[in-house]
């Protein structure tokens, strides 16, 4: 299952104390993110929970919880001596399922920005910034 390593830099999670979001909720949101972006694809092996946990300085409890959800979702699979890996993408949903889904993330994406300061101008300023040429989920 473990991909063959490019010449990319692994994934670096980062963390805002002052952001009023748990941890927990901050380690899935960049995963779901990456995957999202193309940054993390299929088979790529994510740090131990003990590894992560001294990383970002955080209790190993907050990332099992965090890896915990990911997993029941699908998004992450654990081998047993060998690591977690992003898990394959998820069953594909119609048409409608999706635009709800979507308009929920938007709508969360939004109000999450906005009681940050940021406009919706920034916002589609920054959603043009991310390069196109990655591969839709």
């Amino acid at each position: 299952m473990p991909k063959v390593s490019d010449n990319r830099k692994p994934f670096q999670f980062r963390l805002d104390p002052q952001s009023g979001v748990p941890i927990y909720r901050q380690i899935i949101d960049q995963v779901t993110g990456g995957i999202a972006a193309g940054t993390l694809q299929e088979g790529v092996q994510l740090p131990t929970v003990r590894q992560l946990a001294v990383d970002l300085s955080i209790n190993p409890n907050t990332v099992i919880r965090a890896y915990s959800e990911l997993e029941i979702r699908g998004v992450l699979t654990t081998e047993q001596g060998t690591g977690t890996f992003i898990g394959p993408p998820n069953v594909a949903r119609d048409e409608t399922e999706r635009q709800q889904l979507l308009s929920r993330f938007v709508a969360e994406f939004v109000s999450r920005a906005g009681a940050n300061g940021f406009t919706i101008e920034e916002l589609m300023d920054q959603l043009h910034a991310v390069p196109r040429d990655r591969k839709r989920r």
